[in-house]
């Protein structure tokens, strides 16, 4: 899914926090977004993600501009997941359901999602009870599983330890290479931008500089 972003201005309380004239995020790509805290790095996916809507200019999806966001195609997962207070099997089930799968094809996807993880010993653990790096984890599954057309990440392995980490960036990989989907990632490690990403935007007082 390409991303297209055309005189995006954003405020609050009379501040202008973001201000984009145009920008393009490529089809089928990893794209980075970097900059300092207060940079407008969250609140540009926020409005990517259609969570945010108080904002001047237009966002388009494969260069169409629809009232109605693409939310079946896209999902967000956010630095502080909100995991339901039931097992993390449930979880990780819960889009494929909303969707409408067949029973087989639900199980059978969850399975394959959580050896690829690594949480199996994790299926019937209460999610909100999870450590930083675990919850990462089914976020990430729960967000993979359904195989959206734009994945959107923000700070998705801050404050996680280093082998949750090389997980997560190793299955955000994977799940671009054999889906050929897009995937947006807001990070302030410039290192991690430049093992995983693509293309990488820099913002700087709710502007592209390069």
């Amino acid at each position: 899914m390409k991303v297209s972003i055309n005189n995006i201005k954003k405020y609050y309380n009379d501040k202008l926090v973001l201000d984009i004239e145009k920008l393009e995020i490529e089809k089928g790509k990893i794209t980075g977004i970097i900059g300092p805290n207060g940079s407008g790095k969250s609140t540009l996916l926020n409005i990517i993600a259609g969570l945010d809507d108080e904002y001047t200019g237009t966002v388009s999806y494969d260069q169409s501009v629809i009232n109605s966001k693409p939310y079946d195609r896209m999902t967000l997962v956010s630095q502080k997941p909100y995991l339901f207070k039931r097992k993390v099997y449930l979880n990780i089930e819960y889009p494929l359901k909303i969707r409408k799968f067949n029973k087989e094809d639900i199980k059978n996807r969850v399975n394959k999602v959580i050896s690829r993880l690594g949480i199996e010993g994790l299926r019937d653990k209460k999610a909100h009870l999870l450590s930083g790096g675990e919850s990462q984890k089914v976020s990430l599954a729960r967000a993979l599983v359904f195989e959206p057309e734009l994945l959107l990440l923000d700070e998705p392995t801050s404050n996680i330890d280093p082998e949750s980490i090389k997980v997560l960036e190793r299955e955000i990989l994977n799940f671009n290479r054999e889906t050929g989907a897009t995937v947006i990632i807001v990070t302030h490690n410039l290192e991690q931008s430049n093992r995983i990403c693509d293309n990488i935007i820099y913002l700087e007082k709710g502007r592209v500089t390069y």
